[in-house]
């Protein structure tokens, strides 16, 4: 009990609240767009961001239920709205949260003025947290099992992974011609905390003999397992210390370490039909610090009037039998677990052609830049269950030289009404630039399956001319 009480508390303390950031790619006035594309077609002559300034975002969505669901004040008890919320919910409906904080980042061309080469590198402390919904064990929990004789409940359903992490990453990307550009992008991991439980399975099912109405069948067959580093130390009595705080040490200095590229191209059919694609996070974490992981492994079997594991009514010692059948164990191997890796791509057609006094901008257009662009964007995740997957239609405007906008209609498992809106400007020097997601939620915020929101302050440097 005192871990799941520590795990909520890394949850919820080191957060800041899908992981797609529709709005973000290819937005290539904004240096950070090459984080989620190393092959996006942007340009500087250098650029630093302002250390923890430069790129904060956070990403929260659930594919069944809002706050709203289970937290109104409107006289509904409490238990009935979480009974409500797991009866419409299936074991693949969802919640996560994702935090991430760029420490620093900075970026500068390779090879000459002429050159179309660049070196990007940077810092961030990312948090990433992913639930399944446990409707077959919440169901029991809930309800019991009275009115569900001759069910079986799925522990399958227990789902969920939960880690904190910063990454060191320094990227290179090249615009071989003027038809493409290529980039990629090395990463190295350091976990600083990491809960996983994500390969179970087994079922609780009762069943009651023919013509014998009082005799039931009790038969709980458990698999379950639960995989962590970095917070075992946490756990012990004589612990003292801030837990935020000695994860945040771990997180940066003495984490568990893992490797990881991002790759991604730009390639332009016409000077104004351009595609992009990019593969970010494929990599892992092998975890070494810190580790233990606790099993809940056989099969119990009960035969008797009263199934119950109430100690009042125990007179065969049902909880001796259940600990026997089903022991909990306390392993101490390392292990290893894969980053969630996306997938992007992009079409995007442009008009308006525009002509402007300086000789470059960000986007790596010389004297020529289009007002407008429309396309279609893919996002493909990969996820314990079943991949996550959403479409995206935007629009983006050139409103001045050095001011864009871009709106985006996404379609995924948490909204099928979610428009977007971001804004990217400069003045002289200094980048701003900030991109909100669901905007028509935030009348009622409560109300909303996903919000997401990014913003950031970079210095991005061009040629003197500019």
């Amino acid at each position: 009990m005192r871990k799941i009480y520590l795990i909520l508390i890394v949850l919820f303390q080191l957060s800041c609240f899908a992981q797609n950031k529709e709005l973000l790619y290819n937005f290539t006035s904004i240096p950070q767009s090459s984080l989620v594309n190393p092959g996006a077609d942007v340009s500087y002559k250098f650029y630093f961001g302002i250390p923890v300034l430069s790129g904060i975002s956070a990403n929260l969505g659930s594919s069944s239920f809002s706050a709203y669901d289970l937290f109104a004040n409107n006289g509904i008890d409490f238990n009935d709205k979480v009974r409500n919320v797991i009866n419409k919910s299936s074991g693949k409906d969802k919640a996560q949260v994702n935090q991430q904080l760029e420490i620093f980042s900075g970026g500068f061309r390779v090879g000459g003025e002429d050159s179309q080469s660049y070196v990007s590198f940077g810092v961030y402390q990312e948090f990433d947290f992913l639930m399944y919904v446990p409707k077959d064990p919440a169901i029991l929990a809930l309800d019991g099992n009275r009115d569900y004789i001759g069910k079986s409940f799925n522990l399958g359903d227990l789902n969920v992974r939960a880690e904190v992490l910063s990454v060191f990453h320094v990227g290179f990307h090249k615009k071989l011609n003027e038809k493409l550009v290529l980039g990629g992008r090395a990463k190295l991991y350091s976990s600083g905390a990491n809960a996983t439980s994500t390969k179970n399975s087994g079922y609780i099912f009762t069943g009651q003999s023919a013509g014998t109405p009082n005799i039931y069948n009790q038969i709980i067959s458990s698999n379950l397992e639960l995989k962590t580093s970095g917070i075992a130390t946490f756990t012990k009595d004589e612990y003292e210390g801030s837990i935020p705080k000695d994860i945040a040490r771990n997180t940066f200095f003495n984490g568990s370490l893992g490797l990881g590229i991002d790759a991604g191209l730009t390639y332009y059919f016409k000077e104004n039909l351009q595609f992009t694609a990019s593969i970010v996070d494929l990599g892992f974490i092998r975890h070494t610090k810190d580790i233990e992981t606790l099993t809940y492994k056989g099969t119990y079997n009960y035969q008797g009037v009263n199934p119950s594991f109430d100690p009042a009514d125990d007179p065969e010692n049902v909880f001796d039998e259940f600990e026997k059948a089903i022991p909990r164990d306390t392993l101490y191997n390392k292990y290893t677990t894969w980053r969630p890796t996306k997938f992007y791509s992009s079409l995007q057609y442009s008009f308006g052609e525009a002509r402007y006094d300086g000789d470059c901008n960000c986007k790596g257009k010389i004297n020529r830049k289009y007002v407008n662009s429309v396309g279609g964007q893919l996002f493909m995740m990969s996820m314990p269950v079943e991949p996550f997957v959403a479409l995206t239609a935007f629009y983006k405007r050139s409103i001045f030289e050095k001011l864009d906008v871009k709106a985006t209609y996404t379609f995924d498992s948490y909204s099928n009404k979610n428009i977007g809106l971001g804004i990217s400007g400069t003045l002289g020097k200094l980048n701003m630039y900030l991109l909100v997601d669901n905007i028509l939620e935030y009348k009622d915020v409560s109300k909303a399956n996903s919000i997401a929101f990014q913003f950031g302050f970079n210095f991005v440097f061009q040629n003197s001319e500019d």
